[in-house]
């Protein structure tokens, strides 16, 4: 290798750092009081988008910035597969999952109906609806690539969601004291309607552990459905090319990372603890690796936001997400 390939790889792995180091000061904030609540993804972001505005792009990191923001966000979704128990759904969730696709069908369509009305940015919003609607910020990371969509707005989507997820999860144990729901049913209702899983484990967990238990059930039905639903938006898109010559030229990739999902959802709902013997502790351990590549991916994204294009595109798709996350919350309460 010669001194000018050395010094692109030293600079594509300082990028990759670059990236992981912002992550991990999302994970030091996010042990302040009040950003607690936000988590270490949203936090990261928040970093990643002041650096930017105070310190510019660090272009000379572009290559490894660029791997974290594209390559390890595919990784961490096929990883986040194994948090998806299929024989769990199929065996005891089968009733939920019709609810759960009307929850998503319902999240998306109001979402961007509300944006069509306010006149809100449709890629912001279609993100957000998908966030909603099925697992957060996973979700709004798996549909980007194929509605291809710019970085920046899947950043702006996955801060949003982050953060009112966060606020709809904290609401909900304010209310579950006050709500004539028994456990089980409050945990179904948390499952069916709060943004992300962490979220469900927030709302859910004080009730116990036979809501929790059901909450989380019927949030897996939810990421489930994501895979048919990367299906559908690809059958659209391509339809969308067609007769379209700029658009038929940049042809739509085969999401293979959804592969390797399906592939680790497999593989853990009937090798891992079966055939292969697995704790507790590898499996957390396989979680934080996850949260960990999906936060330096994170920030690859949030390092391309503008500050002021944030004002000005995120706030009408934000009203929009939050009239129909409460629409949401309220139409779950009804179908439990």
């Amino acid at each position: 290798m010669d001194g000018q390939s050395k010094n692109k790889a030293g600079l594509w792995i300082a990028g990759i750092a670059f990236t992981f180091f912002i992550a991990f000061l999302g994970f030091l904030l996010a042990k302040v009081p009040g950003f607690d609540h936000i988590g270490q993804l949203a936090s990261a972001i928040i970093i990643a988008v002041a650096y930017r505005q105070f310190f510019g792009y660090p272009d000379i990191l572009r290559p490894g910035i660029t791997f974290s923001s594209k390559k390890l966000l595919r990784l961490a979704i096929i990883l986040y597969g194994l948090k998806l128990n299929i024989d769990v759904v199929f065996r005891d969730g089968l009733g939920l999952l019709v609810r759960d696709a009307f929850i998503i069908a319902f999240a998306i369509g109001m979402t961007v109906l509300l944006a069509k009305w306010l006149k809100a940015d449709k890629n912001i919003s279609l993100l957000l609806g998908v966030g909603t609607g099925v697992c957060g910020a996973a979700a709004i990371a798996a549909v980007a690539p194929i509605l291809k969509t710019k970085d920046e707005d899947t950043a702006i989507g996955v801060g949003i969601i982050a953060m009112m997820g966060t606020v709809f999860a904290i609401g909900y144990t304010i209310l579950r004291p006050i709500l004539p729901l028994i456990p089980t049913d409050y945990g179904i209702w948390s499952g069916m309607s709060l943004h992300e899983l962490a979220h469900v484990a927030i709302a859910a967990a004080p009730a116990g552990e036979d809501a929790l238990a059901i909450a989380l059930l019927a949030k897996l039905g939810r990421v489930f459905l994501l895979v048919p639903l990367c299906f559908i938006f690809i059958y659209f898109m391509k339809r969308k090319s067609k007769g379209n010559p700029e658009e038929e030229q940049s042809k739509i990739e085969f999401p293979w990372f959804l592969v390797g999902f399906i592939v680790l959802s497999l593989f853990g709902s009937y090798v891992l603890g079966h055939s292969i013997p697995v704790s507790d502790n590898v499996m957390s351990g396989i979680s934080t690796i996850t949260t960990w590549l999906l936060t330096a991916a994170m920030v690859g994204l949030g390092l391309n936001v503008s500050l002021r294009d944030l004002r000005e595109r995120a706030m009408k798709p934000l009203l929009a997400m939050t009239i129909a996350s409460i629409a949401l919350s309220i139409v779950a309460y009804f179908i439990i």
